[in-house]
């Protein structure tokens, strides 16, 4: 035999008396991961660096951990749809995040109902182990970082704070406990406000507005990196990271601010809390292989970097590891499957173990106690320049302290927004002129259009009218509040109008305000010099003339016909006479007799059929066709003066008395307009003389 195999005989030997006989277990672990984001890589890196220094560190370890990963692709169901399928066809024993806790809220039903641990650094308070047997947290529950936030808060003697969080599992679960903690400490949340992933820049701007109208200038963010990159973005824009604004942010932000771009531009005087890890021998040595090992993984990326989530789940994959070997060396070959596929089935046992340990980690204490990491000291640290200042930490024991050795109360300066050393007071009167809109309004026209009441005591001017109705109107419907105030145009004296309307819209257009309300016609050249709103009523110029009464008239009866028409009826009613005493007088005694007799029978037999009184008998068939025919005709006629005559005298017809404005500058009449309005110019362009023209500030 030669001297080669006789040693590897031996060193088999050794592995098989070291292992009982028994190869290596495989123990298959799914691992769930955005696995295209900076936190995705970040996390990989660190649990396949843990599994190898982990076997290399305990060779003689029965049990291996086998990694499966899954993208979950920033969404819930791919998350949930992972999970099903490490569970379901791989048959892990364990699965490892996800790292979000709106994902997390999915896996760990599916945990609970597989009975598989679910280990995640998910930190919302909605997320419980207590409740959730099969959830292990492998990071802070988020109401622990209240505990530094109010006592800073407390520190400083704030009353009143706003809440800013974003939607989600991660958001919505801290709400209920920073309201208590705030109460605790005898400090009001004033206003809440929760911001949607996916709301636009807009509807972001429109809330920061609205924030900035309120007396409170103290904000508490909880929100992930991609939201408050772009939440601090629209802040700036709006002035609220000035003198005199505080801001704070949470651990979830804090701890990823590497991730966001632009924060030295942003985010100047923010202050924020986070975990703290001792640094050490050990961990300095970790931190430059990580950079390596990433570099050679990903050598396009040279913005990720290592954080304190990534140092945890590091100690996450060590202490599962001893949970795992600590399960089959209790449970000896029946933790091996009957058809020997080398899956560890620990059951309740390898449960209690991984909800159970604690070691001396890369993060320190690294304690797991029933499902939850232990509490340990949190970091103060104040944004400046292009990094983090340390100003200060927390512990349970001992609360706010400068150093986290000497145990000396309080914290070190700190730089505030707009670079101010001086401590915010924390709120501010919110109705200053230099946030105010300057409204000048004109007065002296119609009051139903816009008015000024002035109280004889306090001398404080109310405007009223429609077209302030309809100013503040649209202010009522603005998304944000906006804060205003009416100038009135007015003279040195207080009595009279400054100017006409177009010396208010030139007073607008060189800032002596910043609007202009009132009954102002948009015209071309008004246009040039300023912009105006689509117009709320009808725009045009009517002229009003006096009206023609009609029922003056003590001839009106004879307004419903003609003059042409009554002189042809009355020559009708003689004609029509004239022919039935012709055709009659020789066949009927009636229409015979003297002269005088005759022509008034004639007269009365035509004007009588008026009122159909005619009592003439007549004997010709010819003369009595005649008659039926006119007859017909008084008929029609009397229906058509009945009606007219009617009309007349119940409703009054509205005829002008001029309508053609020439024809009133013809005659040399006097016209008048509104006093201080652009048709004075017009008129005379027209060719009215100044004479004619006569200007009125009233209605009456």
């Amino acid at each position: 035999m030669s001297p080669t195999l006789t040693i590897f005989v031996m060193v088999m030997s050794l592995l098989c008396a070291l292992n009982n006989g028994n190869p290596n277990i495989e123990v298959g672990i799914g691992v769930i991961l955005d696995m295209d984001t900076s936190p995705g890589k970040m996390s990989k890196t660190c649990i396949s660096m843990a599994i190898s220094d982990f076997y290399k560190k305990h060779d003689n370890y029965t049990t291996v951990i086998r990694p499966y990963y899954r993208d979950s692709k920033h969404n819930n169901v791919q998350a949930a749809s992972a999970a099903l399928d490490l569970m379901k066809n791989v048959q892990v024993t364990a699965v490892i995040g996800p790292m979000t806790s709106s994902q997390a809220d999915f896996v760990i039903d599916l945990g609970n109902k597989e009975k598989v641990p679910v280990i995640s650094p998910a930190a919302s308070p909605s997320l419980s182990p207590n409740n959730n047997v099969y959830f292990i947290r492998s990071a802070h529950n988020s109401t622990l970082q209240l505990k530094p936030i109010t006592e800073l808060i407390k520190h400083f003697s704030w009353s009143e704070v706003v809440f800013m969080y974003e939607d989600g599992e991660y958001g919505r679960g801290l709400v209920p406990y920073l309201s208590d903690a705030m109460m605790n400490i005898g400090t009001k949340v004033t206003y809440q406000t929760v911001i949607y992933p996916s709301a636009s820049d807009d509807w972001i701007l429109a809330e920061l507005y609205k924030l900035k109208t309120m007396q409170t200038r103290v904000f508490v963010v909880h929100a992930l990196p991609d939201l408050a990159s772009r939440l601090f973005k629209k802040v700036n824009e709006v002035g609220m990271m000035d003198e005199g604004y505080v801001w704070f942010i949470t651990e979830g932000l804090t701890s990823q601010l590497h991730n966001l771009d632009h924060k030295e531009d942003l985010m100047q005087g923010v202050i924020g809390v986070k975990s703290f890890i001792r640094n050490s021998g050990k961990l300095f040595d970790f931190k430059k292989r990580w950079k390596r090992e990433f570099r050679s993984l990903y050598p396009d990326d040279d913005e990720t970097q290592l954080d304190t989530s990534g140092i945890r789940l590091y100690d996450t994959v060590f202490g599962l590891a001893m949970a795992l070997e600590k399960t089959q060396k209790e449970k000896g070959d029946s933790a091996m499957d009957s058809e020997g596929t080398r899956a560890l089935k620990g059951g309740s046992m390898l449960l209690q173990s991984i909800r159970n340990f604690r070691f001396d980690g890369l993060s320190g204490d690294f304690n797991i106690c029933h499902g939850q990491l232990q509490s340990s000291a949190y970091e103060i640290v104040n944004i400046i320049g292009t990094g983090e200042k340390t100003i200060g930490f927390w512990s349970p024991k001992n609360g706010i302290l400068k150093m986290l050795d000497n145990e000396t109360k309080g914290i070190k300066p700190v730089m505030w927004p707009g670079d101010s050393p001086v401590i915010p007071k924390g709120w501010e009167i919110p109705v200053s002129n230099k946030n105010m809109l300057r409204v000048g309004v004109r007065i002296g026209g119609f009051d139903q259009f816009i008015d000024a009441d002035i109280d004889p005591e306090t001398h404080q001017v109310t405007m009223t009218g429609f077209c302030v109705d309809v100013f503040k109107a649209v202010v009522d419907a603005l998304p944000y509040a906006l804060k205003f105030e009416f100038v009135r145009f007015v003279s040195s004296d207080d009595k009279r109008p400054a100017g006409t309307f177009d010396d208010l819209v030139f007073n607008l257009s060189i800032g002596g305000y910043d609007a202009v309300v009132g009954d102002i016609t948009i015209l071309a050249y008004r246009s040039d010099r300023v912009a105006f709103t689509l117009p709320y009523t009808e725009a045009g110029v009517s002229l009003v003339v006096p009206i023609k009464d009609e029922r003056k008239s003590a001839w009106i009866f004879l307004k419903p016909l003609e003059k042409e028409l009554w002189i042809t009826t009355g020559a009708f009613f003689i004609y029509t006479g004239l022919v039935v005493w012709v055709i009659e007088h020789r066949v009927n005694k009636e229409f015979r007799g003297a002269p005088h007799k005759q022509v008034g029978m004639l007269l009365y037999n035509s004007f009588s059929t008026l009122v159909y009184s005619h009592r003439a008998r007549l004997i010709s068939n010819l003369s009595r066709f005649v008659m039926i025919v006119w007859v017909f005709v008084v008929l029609v006629l009397t229906s058509s003066y009945t009606a007219s005559l009617t009309s007349m005298l119940t409703v009054q017809k509205l005829r002008p008395m001029y309508t053609d404005i020439n024809e009133i500058k013809r005659n040399g009449e006097s016209i008048g307009y509104q006093d201080g309005s652009f048709v004075r110019d017009m008129l005379i362009r027209m060719g009215f003389n100044d004479t004619q023209l006569k200007g009125y500030n009233t209605f009456e």
